[in-house]
């Protein structure tokens, strides 16, 4: 949904969400655009709906995004604009909390800007990193890109970089990151999370020394003591 403020990152496992991802021609959000944006929209942890376009990005697509995500020129020639694409996304998605992996640093910066551009706007939905929520729950681990953690998984990777087969492998991805949170590893033992909201608590100094503190601060203000 479109609103006048970014929604917040929340750190916690929700069983209703729409997890999404953009393939783009580049990887900077000041001069790349989107080539595809595809969304699977999830109720009760199972998926019910997907959505998927090619878009025309309006410029070339350098051969090296192509090499990565296989979305050539010729491929997009016919497709629609962002601008339609992403309304129809905005549709697709409604208020429901997003969910991708590096989302945070990456496509939400993609399409914050654009919402600017095209309607002076910001995508007001709340949203989930799965980048974030792996390294606080799997920290064993030495790479968390979204391919390592379903090889960790046992999840297949056949079509990677494509951007529905990314999210419909996200969705298994965070699942299992869900699983990790109701029940951490030996090597997440300092992950704790808020008996109040869900969300993950975060080890802070106060005035009178350390405690644990909500991640979902100022909306959940639940402490206790290390």
């Amino acid at each position: 949904m479109l609103s006048d403020k970014e929604g917040k990152r929340l750190n916690k496992y929700v069983s209703d969400y729409v997890i999404f991802d953009l393939e783009t021609t580049g990887v900077s959000c000041n001069m790349d655009r989107v080539v595809e944006i595809s969304a699977v929209k999830v109720e009760g942890g199972a998926v019910t709906k997907e959505f998927t376009t090619l878009v025309n990005p309006g410029m070339p697509i350098p051969y090296a995004a192509s090499m990565v995500n296989g979305i050539t020129d010729d491929m997009v020639k016919d497709s629609p604009s962002f601008e339609a694409a992403f309304g129809d996304f905005l549709d697709f998605a409604g208020d429901a909390v997003l969910v991708g992996h590096n989302i945070h640093s990456f496509d939400l910066k993609f399409l914050n800007r654009d919402a600017g551009r095209f309607w002076g706007k910001k995508v007001g939905n709340d949203y989930i990193d799965t980048l974030m929520m792996a390294r606080l729950s799997l920290p064993q681990l030495s790479h968390h890109r979204l391919v390592d953690l379903a090889e960790y998984y046992g999840i297949s990777t056949e079509g990677a970089h494509r951007a529905l087969n990314d999210c419909l492998m996200n969705q298994k991805v965070f699942e299992k990151l869900g699983e990790e949170l109701r029940n951490p590893s030996e090597a997440a033992g300092n992950v704790k999370i808020c008996p109040k909201c869900g969300s993950i608590l975060k080890r802070r100094s106060g005035k009178y020394g350390e405690f644990f503190g909500c991640s979902g601060f100022p909306d959940c203000r639940y402490t206790e003591d290390v």
